[in-house]
């Protein structure tokens, strides 16, 4: 098992729908930001916080995503014949990851502050965390609608409900993935278990995030990486 936690999974399979056109030719992970494709701003992160294993699951125009990556140091988890999801492309990857918890980074979003990988492996506890997320009050969110996905307790505890979002970087135990039966499944199934637990936990990003999730969201992205870039 990993002693600190040194291997990462990005997200990049989604069909990213809420682009319109800008997916029509491409993944949105290769849709520009600032002149550069979303998943380079990701792996910005994963290089800076000196990463070892880095894992991207495909599916949608995955041949150009796995194109793009061939003179990088990222394995690629083929999803082509079935989408997984979050979680069953959590599940799919583990060969690849290896044992121990690993940390999942969403290929969508741009970051203004301190490595948010960095804060997590610092921040990680395993004798009493099965899940740590990296949250943002929504003061502090750009590009995204909603009330927030978890309250946080002055202990880091989380439970579902209003208050701060869900940044998609995470740092997580997937032990027990292998007991969910479904093939294709979210990662909410996951934590649904490791809440009852009272196991997962957030803490509060500093800086400035962008969901870029659709093509409004872009312009902001690009006004926010103008003034700060991530340290």
């Amino acid at each position: 098992m990993r002693n600190p936690p040194d291997a990462l999974m990005l997200f990049a399979a989604g069909f990213g729908t809420r682009m319109g056109s800008l997916t029509k030719d491409r993944p949105k992970p290769l849709v520009p930001v600032a002149g550069r494709p979303l998943i380079d701003h990701a792996l910005d992160l994963v290089t800076e916080a000196g990463i070892s294993t880095v894992v991207a699951n495909i599916h949608y125009r995955g041949g150009q995503i796995k194109a793009h990556l061939q003179d990088r140091p990222v394995l690629v988890s083929d999803e082509t014949s079935e989408i997984l999801e979050t979680g069953g492309g959590l599940r799919n990857a583990l060969p690849l990851l290896g044992a121990g918890p690993v940390f999942t980074l969403n290929t969508d979003a741009v970051w203004s502050g301190p490595n948010p990988v960095a804060a997590l492996r610092a921040a990680w506890d395993p004798a009493r965390m099965s899940a740590l997320l990296m949250l943002v009050p929504p003061t502090q969110a750009a590009g995204h609608r909603g009330t927030g996905d978890f309250m946080c307790a002055a202990d880091g505890t989380l439970q579902r409900g209003p208050g701060f979002i869900y940044t998609g970087a995470q740092l997580i135990d997937p032990s027990e993935i292998s007991d969910i039966n479904e093939t294709s499944f979210s990662i909410n199934l996951l934590w649904d278990r490791l809440l009852a637990q009272g196991r997962v936990y957030g803490i509060v990003y500093p800086g400035r995030w962008c969901d870029v999730g659709q093509p409004e969201s872009i312009p902001l992205a690009e006004a926010m990486l103008d003034h700060t870039d991530v340290r």
